[in-house]
């Protein structure tokens, strides 16, 4: 296990399991994302079954289980982002970096992950990039952007 969970953990000392989201949150932002060996390391140290740290991390989609790229693309599918050809700002980046929802690319640069609603439905249609909204995205302009980073 790394020197860094481990100092973490360390950081809950008998900790019970209403302690398990600060420490999930704790080792993502350390470490990027929940290597398996942290849900085995936190379920023993709470002494509750990884199962239980598993399925609450798996309940909470600020958690991820695989490293994440450099840069975050966010592209919004709600109701006001669909009507106003976000289906198609978002095919236009899949294209672009060759990736799918939920994905990285290969070289680690982009993560591609879309959301059901961003709260910029005036801005319709929204992406992030990082912690960067850009709003009335269009296919071409997003491709835009991402050539930018």
């Amino acid at each position: 296990m790394s020197d860094s969970i481990n100092e973490i953990l360390a950081q809950f000392p008998n900790a019970a399991a209403d302690k398990l989201i600060p420490i999930l949150q704790a080792i993502q932002n350390s470490e990027g994302y929940l290597p398996m060996e942290a849900i085995h390391a936190i379920a023993d140290h709470l002494r509750v079954p990884s199962g239980k740290v598993y399925g609450v991390a798996t309940f909470y989609n600020q958690f991820r289980f695989e490293p994440a790229g450099k840069n975050r693309i966010t592209a919004c599918r709600g109701t006001a982002c669909h009507v106003r050809g976000g289906k198609n700002v978002i095919s236009a980046i899949k294209q672009y970096l060759g990736v799918e929802d939920g994905e990285t690319t290969p070289d680690m640069k982009y993560t591609f992950e879309t959301v059901a609603c961003l709260g910029a439905c005036a801005l319709a249609p929204v992406i992030v990039v990082g912690q960067k909204y850009a709003g009335k995205v269009t296919p071409k302009k997003a491709v835009t952007i991402l050539e930018k980073l």
